[in-house]
Order: structure tokens, then sequence, then C-alpha cells
């Protein structure tokens, strides 16, 4: 995939907060029209795109589910021309002031996230991070064209354009998790060259950031044999542990614990050894914070696998990853899918070593 960068890149501009994931939706399904059959949205917005095998029907089927909504902004109200926010997900508030974002209102604005100054805030805050509900919005725009342009409710995405940095890596906002979109990408691209018995279902999920929404839906609609979920994890970075944490540009993460089908995450791990792609096992002893827990839970309960592309900084506007661990990701998956066998599912059986 030599065009992957580009295509990251105007993924990685987009907005598409949880809930209102159309402007990446557009952009995933241009991408991926050429390398699937059909094409939908599900009922809460997240978008399938399916493949089918090569193996006599009834056949098997794979989900691989990556979620494209970011987290964000959304206004709560105005106070003389300045806006008030509040979080749509997961947003740590100290790294807000100072950053640029894109008001969507009756048109969109670009906007600072201003701090006001020590003797205007509560005294209470003291010397701790101002808190979310004190932070405004500053378009420049004087308090009647704000009142005109913006109501409350109205979206506020981060406006930072991508960076490439040394070392093959990319850093900007929105990472989390459009770089498993990539990655599912090039899964599809190569699979335009490698046979598979098993119908494929390509599903980018919405809703993910505020409550593994979209991929419970599209989960329960789909009902795939087994599903694989492709989510970040955390790269190892200034002062973070060595056991929970993993290395930026060594390979992905493949996940054990209850929420993930041991024999599953055996074969996967199985493969990649044999394939000499690197991927570090991840201990996560209870629930992954990923679709994986939507996944496993659907229906009568789905084979369910989780891989992580480590990415530095999740959550704010600078997340990190390593191009070389979203191609290594999509190959395995790639590989993976290319490999299985139609009586692949006769061979799940809960049992750990």
């Amino acid at each position: 995939m030599p065009d992957l960068l580009p295509f990251l890149k105007d993924l990685l501009s987009a907005p598409g907060l949880s809930g209102y994931e159309d402007p990446a939706a557009e952009i995933i399904s241009a991408r991926w029209k050429p390398l699937v059959r059909e094409l939908s949205r599900g009922r809460l917005g997240s978008l399938h795109g399916f493949r089918p095998g090569s193996g006599p029907e009834p056949r098997p089927s794979i989900m691989i589910c990556t979620h494209m909504d970011a987290i964000g902004l959304m206004v709560t109200g105005q106070t003389g021309g300045f806006l008030r926010i509040t979080n749509v997900g997961g947003v740590d508030a100290r790294v807000l002031p100072g950053q640029l974002v894109t008001v969507h209102g009756r048109r969109d604005l670009p906007a600072v996230v201003a701090q006001p100054p020590a003797r205007l805030l509560p005294p209470e805050i003291g010397e701790n991070p101002v808190p979310l509900d004190s932070l405004l919005l500053d378009t420049g725009l004087p308090p009647k064209q704000v009142a005109e342009l913006v109501r409350v409710g109205d979206l506020v995405s981060y406006a930072q354009a991508p960076m490439e940095l040394a070392g093959e890596v990319i850093c900007g906002h929105t990472l989390d998790n459009r770089v498993s979109v990539a990655a599912l990408t090039i899964c599809l691209e190569e699979l335009q060259i490698r046979p598979h018995v098993w119908d494929v279902w390509a599903v980018a999920s919405s809703q993910e950031e505020v409550g593994t929404i979209g991929a419970t839906a599209s989960s329960y609609e789909l009902r795939p044999s087994i599903a694989i979920t492709v989510d970040v994890t955390f790269a190892k970075g200034p002062g973070a542990s060595d056991w929970g944490t993993f290395p930026l540009g060594k390979g992905p993460t493949n996940t054990v614990g209850p929420n993930i089908h041991p024999a599953l995450q055996k074969a996967i791990q199985d493969l990649a050894e044999k394939l000499e792609i690197p991927c570090t096992l991840e201990y996560t002893p209870r629930h992954t914070g990923t679709d994986g827990y939507a996944t496993q839970v659907s229906g009568e309960g789905i084979p369910t696998a989780v891989i992580g592309i480590p990415l530095r900084y999740m959550h704010t506007p600078v997340e990190m990853v390593a191009i070389k661990d979203i191609q290594r990701t999509g190959r395995l998956l790639a590989e993976f899918i290319a490999r299985l066998e139609p009586d692949f599912t006769g061979k799940l059986i809960w049992e750990q070593e």
C-alpha cells in the first residue's frame, strides 16, 4: 500500500466525533469501495464492508473490527462571546490550553482553547490543572456573531494537521483508532491478490469512545463466526513502566485475558511467529476497554481476539505511532484470513494452556 500516508493523513484530518462519524466514514467508504463487494452502514452508523469467500455455502465469516470515531468537545454555552465546552469521550483537560480547534457551527470556525488568568479562576483550583468547565474557546468573533453561528450542542474537533516525525513515525490527533482503520485497509488491499475461503466483514465502528456502542450493534447484526478487534495500546514513553507498555516500532500486541478466546489468540500468535512478524503478548486481566468486549458478548458469544498497535500519548492531540506497526498489523490480518481453513471453528475449544 504505497499511498498509506496520504490516506491516513486525510483520515486523521477528518473530525468524525463519536456519534457524528460521517466525515470519516465518507473517506473510508471511498477507499474501501474497490476493495469489497458490498458497502453498507449499520443502524448506529458503523461502516460494513463485505468480501465473499471462495468456500462452499454456507461459509463461516470473520469480522475485523476497528473504530473510526474520535474524541473531542461539545459546546455547552456562551459567556461574552466565549464558548464553554464539555468532553465527547475521554479528553484530558490538562493538554487543552492553547490547542487549536475547529468549532463546527453553522459554518466551521477556527478557535483556540483559552485558559483564564489565575486571578479569575475559582480559588479552590489553586495550583491544580484547570478543569474543563473553566476553559473557554475563543473564535475571535464578537459576541453577537458568535451567538448567530454557534449553538449549544455544536461539536469541536482538534485542528492540528498530522505530522511525520523522524524514525518513520506519525504524530497527531485521532490516531486512536484510525491507524487501525488504515491497518484494516492494508489487509483488504492484500486480500485483492490472496484467495480466502471465509467471508470477511471489514467494520469501521461508531461510538467506541463512548461505550463500544456501534460494535455492539454491528456484531449482533452481522453474527460473524469469529472476530478480531484492532485498536491501539500503550506504547513505552517518558516515565512509563516496562510492564504496562510496549515498544514503539516493534510490532503489534496480541492480547491474553478473559475477554479473549484462548484458541484464537494462540492461532494468531503461532502465525505471527511463523511469519517472523514481531508480536508481543499483552496481558489484560479484565475488560480490554476496546470493541473486543462488544464482539465477545454479542449473540451467543463470538470467539474474539484483540490486536493492539502501540501508541504514545493516548487521547491527546499529539498521539504517536510507528508506521511499520500499522503495516505489520495489516499484513498479519491478511495472512490470518487467507490461511483460515473451512473447519477452523471446530478447533476453537475454550481451553487455557
